[in-house]
């Protein structure tokens, strides 16, 4: 018995085959080779096409089946992992009516800033835990009031991970996980925030059916089985947003447990048993997975956007050599980079700077005394910093972060950055042979009663874990150093 997991990521799809009774991968696979591309009609937008995504999707399990041979009629389950906050539109015959606003576009910011205004600090923050913000309500209605003759079409919007569930089953839902991350959660009544969808002026029938995380969410149609090679009838048991996913891949689904990844963006994931929200909205608060109406389970996110697209930007500028190298020459450079200071906020609108887009900003640049690899350690230390940054903000929101999971992967990878992560924030971090499709698999497995959440890490083990060393103390006094320097930044 086999469960399969799909990570539909802005940068690509990973696909990952577990076989049920180990808990093993056996086989995984990334399309497209080289990152999915990004389109910006204009500055602080992005957008993807997301049939794109559900052709990767088809190509990625094509290259499971060339590394292992399976019979579909033994997949249990399929779990979907997604980039979150994304807007998909659809009309009535299920196709895309433009293409999606993507989670690092910005074009809502002032829409959503306006909402919590309008609506009231103590409404946001009491009833959604967050500001509408730059989240998927505000960006339909944005669509809403620029393009009406798309918005007239539509009839059902939908997260990306929805779009490819969809694909898959021919049928249009999603979770109360979903809800929340899209700002269309109301916590304190438990239901659908009418309020705000009466606020934006947006029809509820818009919005799908909603389905447990983890249970029946349709099943594989005979047009999508024959074009993924695989069996009509395959359950769909599980879709969650790639950070929830992450937390859950790594076992993290208990109070003062915490997740990070280092990959497109640059998140630190920690669950708490409160209705808790930070008063500015710069850390967000979603349903997490395992949330249930007696078992409080929310999960506080800080995001950074510039921590993916920043490290592909040196590596044009290093000369395109491999990531791998790029590390090696970062850890030539002493700790503080020489006192070159990188603030990684190039990438639309920071949700921990306010929705602020500051751009990047490169400060302390000596051409005498820095070269390549001061730029690259300074890249590294500014993501943590800034990773470091989010957490303090959660700190005051009374959540105590001293161990953190990840998987071995992105910038995890890097010996430096591990070391510099866990000196600058303070914590152990453990590494683990996961990623968020293997994550997706092993949710499939819970829906599809293969798995208790108790039993379903059997597989997983734990490669390496990083402790402070000598230079914690150091990294205190550069964090400090970094931190003034946000006064001329944010």
């Amino acid at each position: 018995m086999y469960l399969l997991g799909y990570d539909i990521g802005s940068s690509s799809v990973k696909a990952a085959l577990l076989d049920a009774a180990s808990g093993k991968c056996v086989a995984t696979s990334t399309s497209p080779a080289q990152e999915m591309p990004m389109q910006a009609p204009k500055a602080g937008w992005a957008e993807q096409d997301p049939e794109r995504w559900w052709q990767e999707v088809q190509h990625a399990t094509r290259l499971l089946q060339q590394q292992h041979a399976f019979d579909g009629k033994a997949v249990a389950g399929i779990g979907i992992a997604y980039q979150m906050h994304g807007l998909v539109c659809v009309d009535k015959d299920q196709q895309v009516l433009r293409p999606s606003i993507i989670w690092c576009d910005s074009r809502a910011v002032g829409i959503g800033n306006k909402a919590f205004a309008q609506l009231g600090q103590e409404y946001c923050l009491e009833h959604l835990l967050n500001s509408p913000g730059n989240f998927t309500a505000s960006k339909l209605r944005w669509v809403q009031e620029n393009e009406p003759e798309v918005y007239a079409r539509i009839h059902k919007i939908m997260l990306p991970g929805d779009f490819i569930a969809m694909r898959l089953t021919g049928e249009a839902c999603t979770t109360i996980s979903g809800l929340s991350e899209g700002i269309f959660w109301d916590f304190a009544a438990n239901d659908v925030a009418q309020s705000l969808l009466d606020y934006y002026k947006i029809d509820r029938a818009l919005l799908s059916a909603i389905v447990p995380t983890f249970g029946h969410q349709g099943q594989l149609t005979e047009a999508a089985a024959k074009l993924l090679g695989l069996a009509p009838g395959i359950p769909v048991t599980y879709r969650a947003g790639d950070q929830p996913n992450n937390a859950f891949s790594l076992n993290v689904l208990q109070p003062g447990e915490a997740a990070t990844t280092a990959g497109t963006s640059g998140v630190v994931y920690a669950v708490h048993n409160q209705i808790a929200f930070d008063e500015q909205s710069r850390v967000n608060t979603f349903v997490h997975v395992n949330n249930t109406e007696t078992d409080i389970r929310n999960g506080v996110l800080m995001c950074l956007n510039g921590t993916g697209i920043l490290n592909s930007w040196l590596r044009g500028v290093a000369g395109a050599l491999p990531y791998n190298e790029m590390n090696v020459l970062a850890a030539q450079a002493p700790a503080g980079a020489g006192g070159l200071r990188i603030y990684p906020f190039g990438n639309g609108a920071e949700r921990i700077l306010e929705n602020k887009d500051t751009g990047a900003t490169i400060k302390n640049l000596q051409f005498n005394i820095h070269g390549k690899e001061h730029l690259l350690r300074a890249a590294q230390e500014g993501i943590v910093f800034a990773l470091r940054y989010g957490v303090d903000i959660m700190t005051q929101m009374q959540m105590n972060i001293q161990r953190v999971r990840a998987g071995h992967a992105n910038m995890f990878l890097s010996p430096l950055f591990r070391q510099v992560f866990a000196n600058t924030l303070n914590v152990v971090i453990e590494l683990y042979n996961t990623d968020g499709a293997q994550g997706a698999a092993r949710a499939a497995g819970v829906g599809a009663g293969v798995y208790t959440l108790s039993d379903a890490f059997r597989g997983m083990e734990c490669i390496a874990t990083v402790e402070p060393d000598k230079e914690q103390a150091l990294y205190q006094e550069v964090y400090g150093e970094w931190l003034k320097g946000m006064g001329g930044v944010a």
